[in-house]
C-alpha cells in the first residue's frame, strides 16, 4: 500500500497523474472496443435470428392460408356427400324398376322415366358422376371385383357385367363399382 498512495497533504507529481489517467482511458478504450466488437457481433446473430423467425412465420401463415383456402373448398365440394350418397339407393331402386316388364301402364314408365332423368341431372349439377362400364379396364380405385370369369367376348382385365353401379361425387369415389371382371 505504501508506493501507490502519498500521504494527504503530500506532493503530488503531475507527470504520475497524466501517466495514470493516460493508462485508464487506453484500458477503458480497449474494453469498449471489445465489447463493442462482441455487441456487434451479437447484434447480427440476433438479426439474422430475427430475420429467419420472420421468415418462417410468413411462410407458415402462407401455409396457412392455402390450407384454409384448400379445406373451404372441400367443404363445398363435399358438403352434400352424405345427402348423395343415401339418394344412391333411390337411384338403384329405379334401376330395379325399369328391369321389371310388368307394369301394363306405359305412361306410367314414362312418368317414372322422366322423373329418374330429372333426378339424375340434379345430382350431375351436384357433381355426381356415373364410374364404370362394360367394357372398361378394371381399375382397383374405382371397381371391386365381385367374379372373375373366362370370356371370349373381352380382354383379360375387362369388365364383362356392371352388378352395381359406381359413383364418384367431384373427383372422389363414393361408392365403387361392383363387376365382373374377365380373367
Amino acid at each position: 500500500m505504501r508506493g501507490r498512495f502519498k500521504k494527504v497533504g503530500a506532493k503530488v507529481d503531475q507527470d504520475q497523474i497524466i501517466e495514470d489517467e493516460e493508462f485508464v482511458n487506453e484500458t477503458l478504450e480497449e474494453e469498449t472496443a471489445e465489447d463493442t466488437g462482441k455487441d456487434e457481433k451479437a447484434i447480427n446473430i440476433e438479426e439474422e435470428d430475427n430475420k429467419t423467425k420472420y421468415l418462417r412465420m410468413a411462410a407458415d401463415f402462407a401455409n396457412y392460408k392455402k390450407r384454409s383456402e384448400r379445406e373451404k373448398s372441400n367443404i363445398y365440394a363435399y358438403a352434400n356427400e352424405k345427402l348423395i350418397t343415401d339418394m344412391l339407393e333411390v337411384l338403384d331402386n329405379f334401376d330395379r324398376a325399369f328391369l321389371q316388364e310388368t307394369c301394363e301402364n306405359d305412361t306410367f314408365v314414362e312418368g317414372m322415366d322422366l322423373i329418374y332423368k330429372q333426378l339424375l341431372e340434379v345430382l350431375k349439377r351436384a357433381g355426381l358422376s356415373e364410374v364404370g362400364e362394360k367394357g372398361q379396364v378394371f381399375d382397383p380405385e374405382l371397381h371391386d371385383a365381385l367374379v372373375m370369369e373366362a370370356s371370349t367376348e373381352v380382354e383379360s382385365g375387362q369388365i364383362i357385367q356392371v352388378l352395381k353401379k359406381g359413383y364418384m361425387l367431384n373427383k372422389k369415389v363414393i361408392r365403387h363399382t361392383l363387376v365382373k371382371v374377365a380373367q
